[in-house]
């Protein structure tokens, strides 16, 4: 590895440990990144094996010389290359137990302020109320941020608010809300124990709106995204649960059905992730083999967190029951 890459990855090493003491926890690599360093490790680390794994060449026995003239001293050989302190060396990240699933670009950064996780939520409020880019024309005015517990280990992130969670300023309030509630009884917990929010943070508007509601688009959701990233840094649950392909979207940036991207376990950015249908896709399709699909994609979760699985639960939704 010649100078130049060696003084480039010091920097960098150096710079990452500078955030870290300023509070920063993650970071954020584009795929070309991601690739760059990735190509970079394996590369040094073939390059150490071969030169470790060399055989060394055997020196065959010589008679000895006749007494010569001590040989003038040999030029100054160059220098090498600095070594990295070992202090500044990182460790290739682990390879997660899921395969990785692609997460969205985000148009920037935010960390929150605050000494305790409510003021750093306060300060995310404020933030994104101030921020113009995150409210879009496109967007009604009054903001719907999330609901529950900070400290979840599973965390369920829908697309937007609608016209019940604008009245009550809070998410999944409405019919599909109350499905996701005795959802999330069924596999044995209470709404609050559970961090519930969406990626955009205010309802998408509509001519005429009155109570009816769309989904939002692409633009709507890159503007919101940077901070339904802040809320999962500071909740860091141990799952997230997308509810529809639009919040799969959103966090991926993928346009994949729901029917393709349920039934498995995946990765977003370290944490367990799992895509499922929203809970307004059963109240008009509640048909028993729908239903059962979202509860197998709970058992996933269930079992992804260590939770206790009954007989009874895993028969829910099933003909023979």
């Amino acid at each position: 590895m010649g100078p130049h890459v060696i003084a480039a990855t010091q920097h960098l090493l150096r710079y990452l440990k500078r955030q870290q003491e300023s509070g920063l926890q993650r970071a954020y690599l584009t795929e070309e990144a991601r690739a760059t360093l990735r190509q970079l490790y394996h590369r040094t680390r073939g390059s150490r094996v071969r030169v470790q794994s060399a055989p060394t060449p055997a020196v065959p026995a010589q008679a000895p010389a006749p007494a010569t003239p001590a040989p003038s001293p040999p030029p100054e050989p160059a220098k090498a290359d600095p070594p990295i302190p070992a202090a500044e060396v990182a460790s290739p990240p682990a390879e997660s137990a899921y395969p990785a699933a692609r997460v969205a670009a985000v148009r920037t950064a935010i960390t929150p302020s605050g000494a305790t996780k409510d003021e750093q939520l306060m300060d995310l409020k404020q933030q994104i109320a101030k921020d113009a880019a995150a409210h879009l024309p496109t967007l009604r005015d009054t903001m719907v941020f999330s609901t529950g517990n900070l400290n979840a280990e599973l965390m369920f992130i829908g697309e937007a608010p609608g016209n019940e969670e604008e009245r009550q300023q809070e998410p999944f309030v409405g019919p599909a809300g109350q499905l996701l509630n005795k959802i999330i009884q069924a596999m044995g917990l209470q709404r609050e124990m559970v961090y519930i929010s969406n990626i955009v943070k205010y309802r998408p508007a509509m001519p005429n709106q009155g109570t009816g509601n769309r989904k939002p688009d692409g633009g709507e959701m890159t503007a919101c995204l940077p901070y339904i990233v802040a809320e999962i840094d500071l909740v860091r649950p141990k799952a997230i649960v997308a509810l529809g392909a639009t919040a799969a979207e959103g966090l991926t940036g993928e346009t994949t059905p729901v029917g393709r991207a349920r039934g498995r376990v995946r990765s977003w950015n370290g944490t367990p992730f799992v895509v499922t249908y929203h809970p307004s896709y059963l109240l008009h399709n509640g048909a028993l083999s729908e239903r059962r699909k979202v509860w197998e994609d709970m058992l996933l979760v269930m079992e992804t967190l260590q939770m206790p699985v009954s007989q009874k639960q895993r028969q829910f939704f099933t003909k023979g029951r």
